[in-house]
């Protein structure tokens, strides 16, 4: 992939979930669950990412940039219940679509407040060896990151904690269910 700024990477990464938004929303009946399971794997890996290497850094480099990087956390936290919960309930659930729609505003108001308020400040604040160094570090954190929602779990500490446990599970999961053909 080359060297990157983090903050590239991410916004980029942005556009990849809104295409997979359209994926899943366009998708055929029988591809529905296929598409969707694409999705919830990138919200999931970007988030953990997010949450173990950039929201960090922001507080260190931006002031502390409290209020920046807590609003963040909690726009993250109501998105990964609402996509827990589709989870949960399956595609075949008849309020899949409207809670997918949910979810997509709760994403789409996210990412554009992470943009406008967050990469912004991270990118008049640090070098671009510093942003490379993050782009190298999320894409470590992706690498290993829980492929499901896991709500609550939004600090760096936790996902440490917790997010390696559950990452572990959710890859072996992964794994099963594709020996298993089952996605």
């Amino acid at each position: 992939m080359g060297e990157q700024d983090v903050i590239d990477l991410l916004i980029a990464q942005h556009g990849q979930i809104r295409d997979l938004f359209d994926e899943v929303e366009q998708a055929p009946p029988d591809k529905v669950e296929e598409a969707f399971g694409r999705l919830t794997r990138m919200l999931s890996v970007h988030e953990t990412a997010e949450e173990e290497i950039v929201h960090p850094y922001a507080r260190r480099k931006l002031d502390n940039g409290q209020g920046v990087v807590a609003d963040r956390l909690s726009e993250e936290n109501r998105a990964k219940r609402l996509l827990r919960d589709l989870h949960k309930a399956g595609v075949d659930d008849p309020k899949f679509w409207e809670k997918l729609g949910e979810l997509r505003a709760a994403v789409t108001v996210h990412a554009r407040s992470e943009e406008r308020y967050e990469f912004a400040k991270l990118r008049e604040n640090t070098s671009f060896v510093e942003r490379r160094a993050m782009a190298a570090a999320v894409r470590a954190a992706e690498a290993m990151g829980p492929t499901r929602p896991h709500p609550g779990v939004e600090s760096a500490t936790k996902n440490v904690i917790v997010g390696t446990p559950a990452a572990i599970m959710d890859r072996a999961r992964d794994l099963i269910r594709k020996a298993l053909g089952k996605g």
